[in-house]
């Protein structure tokens, strides 16, 4: 029976009741108001989440070389609250709220141009959200999300939660028709977002060097856009305190122009760039990994 990976077989605690409260002091006191709510969250979960504790600090040790403090761990809670208390907001098309800034918009607007879609490939790393904002500077970018199907149905339930009428482009993975799906997605000049940076229980991993130790990283998304011949794009939205965030797009790997014999090559060169572009992210803004769970297997930091 294959092994079920650390984050699936922990209960989230706080993702479910936390998203309820952020909604529901949001709708009713406005973005400033129930802001001062997330230090009181924040302040829980340092407190008594004493696992997302210790994740957070051992990332926390692995990026910066030193013990991080208890400030440290609650200004990385507080960025997780904050991200999950905007998406109230983003997903309500209200972004006149946000500064939005971004890198990489001419990539995006030449794939747009060449009329073929693309995998956009994240992580659990700020928020996914604020990427949306673009498609109102660009109103022909169109982006759907590739899940597996229990999360496909947390994403509606949290869709619910926020507003029945909302009503987002999912695309359940797993299924016998799953991949002809994206095809026909991509072929419409579509973008195909998908969080490329945890496995599932029956899915083939590879271990690559990240923050100084080996960590597993899922194949099955590299294979896919490799199989639908896809440019994959590298993204990230970065949440840089107050009402900022810092959009980044960087060109991962073009599968399309991949011979068929090489597609193995091709596929470990983008997983590598991948992680390496992962942990420049990570340097560049340290409070936005929201992987509150035993990211690396062996314990210790000098386990690289």
């Amino acid at each position: 029976m294959p092994e079920i990976p650390e984050w699936r077989a922990r209960r989230e605690r706080g993702s479910p009741q936390l998203l309820r409260l952020m909604v529901w002091i949001s709708l009713h006191l406005g973005r400033r108001v129930s802001r001062c709510a997330l230090y009181l969250i924040s302040g829980y979960f340092v407190l008594f989440a004493p696992s997302a504790q210790r994740a957070s600090r051992d990332y926390l040790q692995r990026l910066c070389g030193k013990k991080p403090g208890c400030r440290d761990v609650f200004r990385h809670m507080l960025a997780f609250a904050s991200c999950v208390h905007d998406r109230v907001y983003l997903l309500n098309n209200q972004d006149s709220l946000f500064e939005v800034s971004v890198e990489g918009e001419a990539l995006m607007r030449e794939i747009l141009d060449q009329g073929q879609g693309a995998f956009l490939f994240g992580a659990h790393l700020g928020s996914f959200e604020v990427i949306r904002t673009l498609g109102h500077r660009q109103p022909d970018l169109h982006i759907a999300m590739a899940m597996y199907q229990d999360n496909a149905q947390k994403i509606n339930a949290m869709l619910a939660l926020i507003s029945p009428q909302l009503q987002l482009d999912i695309v359940a993975l797993g299924g016998l028709d799953s991949m002809l799906i994206l095809r026909d997605k991509l072929e419409q000049g579509m973008m195909i977002g998908m969080l490329a940076d945890r496995s599932i229980s029956n899915e083939e991993v590879v271990s690559l060097p990240f923050l100084g130790a080996p960590a597993s990283f899922p194949l099955g998304p590299f294979r896919l856009a490799a199989m639908l011949r896809s440019k994959v794009v590298f993204m990230a939205g970065l949440y840089l305190g107050g009402n900022r965030y810092s959009i980044h797009f960087e060109l991962l790997a073009d599968f399309a122009l991949t011979p068929s014999d090489q597609r193995d090559q091709a596929i470990a060169q983008a997983m590598q760039r991948y992680v390496a572009l992962l942990q420049q992210t990570c340097q560049r803004a340290p409070y936005n990994w929201f992987n509150f769970y035993d990211f690396w297997p062996s314990k210790g930091h000098g386990d690289a």
